[in-house]
């Protein structure tokens, strides 16, 4: 089951980046469209079939979708000279380069075979035009702007910050000017600015190893850059960041108070009735729904430790809240709460299959209570521990209901890390995984469009936990074998 929904998954969303064949279509009215075939379905009351092309151009057509009737298609064909351009607004266009530069739009132009060798030199320029601007903006420009924040009289870094603005302001302008004159199948002509477009390929011309190496920069394209348009297009990297680090928090949070509870439970507190009357409410609190956590993170953790701290260390800057309102520190704690009983079930069964007789044996050695604790009983129950964290990282990791009130940000393409002390800044919002999916395929402007991009995210979650958890039962592997605990039978 787990390989059969793995390959639907992977299938379904790696697919999205293969540059398909696009079909020119002739229909028996005459029309003409250009596009690839998503999927057929039967007409209603079995009147023949129809199928669902997606054919871009939102900006000559307004939709991307057509289904066109199979009977009512009287040719297909791959022409070699179609070209796919991926843009910054109005999606995908799909038709023919006429050519490159300072033209016009004039009916009776000709395409120019040297205008594809030009587009594609004039794209790979303004790529790096565009990496130049990102990297003044994320190196420069926000640590000048947060120092002056701080200190508004600073000469330095408001001469800084205007050499900086001048420079993007230069690289903003080379980039524009030079269009592309673009032909749909139909014969209507488009004047495309080239700094909208990011790539160009044309698909029914690339051999297999060139669809191969487009298949895998695609990919790449999709883990290292940031999502764009509304989420359903770009890139999940702020997405896999903020999951792996708020996990990785929420696990060094849960972690020792975890073991110290259930180590308090099980061998330092009396046993008796109220002992058991707190295992029993430490059980139960596994089962409170995950959106009741996240209210109670919201009331203490935001509104009530978070607007403290806002009042007595960032007074100057209230009204508007630095600590009192959603991040990563109380997405992580609200986490943490939530996966507590988990740790402290899991590692008080493990102390509880210790036999008594190593107990017994340190005592009789001379060894103190604390040293056979520390020294005997804990290096034991380690792998019992690590089963623990390994469930907690589980559902951790896919946890949306809660993080929706304590932090999680629909589109914060900055990660909450940087080269700034303190380095890592736990009051800022930040994206998940989880939220990612739900947002993209409840809340996008197309849905239809953004299935492939919900299929490839959710593979991406479940690799994520596959690898934490992998991480987390090899260390319960190694420290079972370094102490001799022996499997459960």
């Amino acid at each position: 089951m787990l390989g059969g929904l793995m390959l639907l998954i992977g299938a379904r969303g790696l697919a999205h980046f293969w540059p398909a064949s696009v079909e020119q279509i002739e229909m028996d009215d005459g029309r003409v469209v250009a596009g690839h075939a998503v999927r057929e379905l039967p007409l209603e009351r079995g009147q023949g079939r129809e199928r669902l092309y997606f054919t871009g151009n939102r900006d000559l057509d307004g939709q991307v979708w057509h289904w066109l009737p199979v009977d009512a298609i009287v040719a297909r064909e791959r022409p070699r000279d179609l070209v796919v351009l991926e843009r910054r607004h109005h999606g995908m266009f799909i038709g023919r380069l006429i050519a490159v530069g300072d033209v016009e739009a004039t009916p009776g132009q000709q395409p120019q075979r040297a205008g594809w060798a030009r587009l594609q030199a004039r794209l790979a320029a303004l790529e790096k035009l565009r990496s130049e601007r990102e990297r003044l903006h994320r190196e420069v420009l926000r640590p000048l702007i947060r120092q002056l924040d701080a200190d508004p009289d600073a000469a330095d870094a408001q001469r800084a910050l205007a050499e900086a603005n001048a420079r993007v302001h230069d690289l903003q302008q080379a980039m524009r000017g030079e269009v592309a004159l673009l032909e749909s199948a139909d014969g209507r002509r488009l004047l495309q600015p080239l700094d909208e477009v990011l790539r160009a390929w044309q698909p029914n011309a690339m051999p297999l190893a060139q669809k191969l190496a487009a298949w895998a920069d695609g990919v790449w394209r999709f883990l290292a850059e940031g999502p764009r348009d509304g989420n359903s297009a770009g890139g999940v990297w702020p997405a896999i960041f903020g999951t792996v680090l708020m996990v990785l928090l929420m696990s060094l949070l849960v972690t020792p108070f975890g073991v110290l509870a259930a180590v308090y439970l099980n061998e330092v507190a009396h046993q008796g009735r109220w002992t058991n009357l707190v295992r029993i409410a430490v059980r139960n609190l596994a089962g409170v729904p995950s959106i009741v956590y996240g209210v109670f993170g919201l009331g203490v953790f935001v509104y009530g430790i978070g607007g403290s701290l806002d009042e007595w260390f960032f007074s100057d800057t209230l009204p508007s809240p630095t600590f009192g309102t959603g991040g990563l520190l109380w997405a992580s704690l609200t986490l943490a709460l939530l996966t507590l009983p988990v740790v402290v079930v899991a590692t008080e069964e493990g102390l509880a299959r210790i036999p008594a007789e190593q107990r017994e044996g340190a005592l009789a050695l001379g060894a103190t209570r604390f040293e056979t604790l520390s020294r005997v009983v804990l290096p034991m129950a380690v792998p019992a521990m690590l089963t623990g964290v390994i469930l907690a990282v589980a559902r951790a990791a896919g946890e949306v209901a809660p993080l929706l009130l304590v932090g999680v940000a629909k589109l914060a393409p900055q990660v909450p890390v940087d080269g700034e002390f303190p380095f890592l800044h736990l009051e800022r919002k930040f994206m998940h995984l989880g939220y990612h999916i739900y947002d993209t395929a409840f809340h996008g402007s197309d849905v239809q469009a953004a299935m492939p991009l919900v299929f490839a995210t959710a593979l991406l979650l479940v690799l994520v936990i596959l690898m934490l958890n992998l991480t987390a039962i090899f260390l319960r592997h190694y420290f079972r074998a370094r102490h001799g605990v022996q499997p459960r039978p």
